[in-house]
């Protein structure tokens, strides 16, 4: 097991490698005439970046103390959203760059005919008389060689025929077309790359938009019609989102006005010792109907069961496989898969065994997964998180393979899930694609 780890760790390794070489000489290399600054800056910072990202994955795996994890997890972690924008556009770059050739070809200046020089006969000279300097310098045999009109490039291309001065093949500007056609696709390049992630990083320390979903239950009795259950998933506080975000979270929460309040998983990345300041704004959140818990895979990552006393002690309800029979309707929650290693998974018999299945019930469980476990047990509506929509464009489309419903509202049988994209961001805080959102789920009765 331990040499497949290796083998498998290796081959990544070898891979994002030639990906940064790849980048380097398409970026670097191929848009600088050779050694000097330029290529030396570009190469530092291919050669930095990569590090900065190890290292900002090593801290914050194995425990490193905050202020480092913080330190290092910008810079780290937006390398490595750039570095997917960088090879997805140089990628396009690859279709383009023949084309500018091609285009910049058919517009250059066709070689001009030279006229041969004119050779004139030199004039008789007397017996005994000197040359006049005009005959010296008609004279081929005494003539200086002439300096060349058309010298060659200092890049060594050689010069063309019909612009004297420029270099064949030479763009406006003077440098070969093959770097001025480089530089412009480079430029473009990194622009594209930068200009979205730039926008994605603004889209998350923002903070999130409100989303409005109707939901309409077969079992909610009239008196229960708009009732407005916030739901907000994967905050994920940690080095980079701290405080401040939570408390932008808890004031979009607040503005709704709602009647339940749904954290449904990874409201963390790191310890208690370490967050719990960043977390202390959540206790401000206000509903009619309490705020309630349920753990999603990093809250195991993070330990779970300090974060459950912690968000207790913040003022919400944590459902550990539980349940609360509310006014006009049953609230459940069962804890997230990655729990079942230390003994905590899910367990939904204990969470709705021996209800009133009269009435209706709503599920909180992090991984849009555990649908299927649902609708055995005759759940009406499951709250779910997890996806992040997929976060970057194209990881969408991983995500989606790999969960039931991506992101939105679908519906599996008699029972309805709902996915959440998230209020926060993992890994880069940056979204492409799958913008944040906080939803506000208006439960609609049937009867009204």
């Amino acid at each position: 097991m331990v040499i497949v780890f290796v083998l498998v760790a290796l081959l990544v390794l070898a891979a994002f490698g030639a990906l940064h070489w790849y980048a380097w000489r398409r970026l670097v290399r191929d848009t600088t005439r050779g050694p000097g600054r330029a290529r030396r800056v570009g190469t530092a910072v291919f050669i930095a970046g990569p590090v900065l990202l190890f290292a900002a994955f090593g801290a914050e795996r194995g425990g490193a103390p905050f202020w480092l994890q913080q330190t290092l997890g910008w810079p780290g972690f937006l390398w490595l959203a750039l570095s997917l924008y960088l090879l997805l556009a140089l990628l396009a770059g690859e279709v383009v760059r023949p084309l500018l050739n091609r285009l910049l070809a058919r517009r250059a200046p066709a070689p001009a005919e030279r006229p041969e020089p004119a050779v004139r006969e030199p004039e008789p000279v007397p017996a005994g008389a000197k040359p006049t300097a005009a005959a010296e310098s008609a004279d081929p045999a005494s003539a200086e060689p002439a300096e060349s009109a058309d010298p060659a490039s200092a890049d060594g291309t050689a010069p063309d025929a019909g612009s004297p001065g420029r270099p064949a093949g030479a763009s406006p500007s003077g440098v070969s077309r093959r770097l001025f056609v480089s530089r412009v696709v480079g430029g473009a390049v990194a622009a594209t790359a930068v200009g979205t992630v730039g926008y994605g990083t603004y889209g998350v320390v923002r903070g999130p938009r409100v989303k409005r979903v109707t939901v309409p239950l077969a079992k909610l009795p009239r008196a229960a019609h708009g009732f407005r259950i916030a739901v907000v998933s994967d905050i994920h506080l940690g080095p980079m989102l701290g405080r401040g975000f939570a408390q932008k979270v808890v004031d979009t929460i607040n503005a709704t006005q709602p009647d339940l309040i749904a954290v449904v998983g990874d409201l963390v990345d790191g310890a208690v010792k370490d967050l719990g300041p960043a977390a202390a704004p959540l206790a401000g959140l206000e509903a009619r109907q309490g705020t309630y818990f349920v753990t999603g895979n990093h809250e195991y990552f993070s330990g779970a069961e300090q974060w459950v006393e912690e968000v207790r002690r913040l003022g919400m309800t944590p459902l550990e496989n539980d349940r609360r029979e509310l006014p006009y309707l049953d609230l459940a929650g069962v804890n997230d898969i990655a729990g079942e290693d230390d003994g905590q998974g899910p367990d939904f018999a204990r969470a709705l065994g021996d209800r009133d299945t009269s009435r209706a019930v709503v599920l909180l469980a992090h991984q849009p997964v555990q649908i299927h476990d649902a609708v055995d047990h005759g759940v009406d509506l499951q709250l779910s998180g997890h996806t992040h929509g997929g976060q970057l464009w194209p990881m969408n489309y991983v995500a989606e393979a790999a969960n039931p419903t991506l992101a939105g509202l679908e519906r599996y049988g008699d029972t309805q899930l709902y996915v959440s994209r998230g209020a926060g961001a993992w890994g880069p805080p940056v979204r492409v694609g799958a913008p944040s959102d906080i939803t506000v789920v208006e439960l609609a009765s049937k009867q009204a």
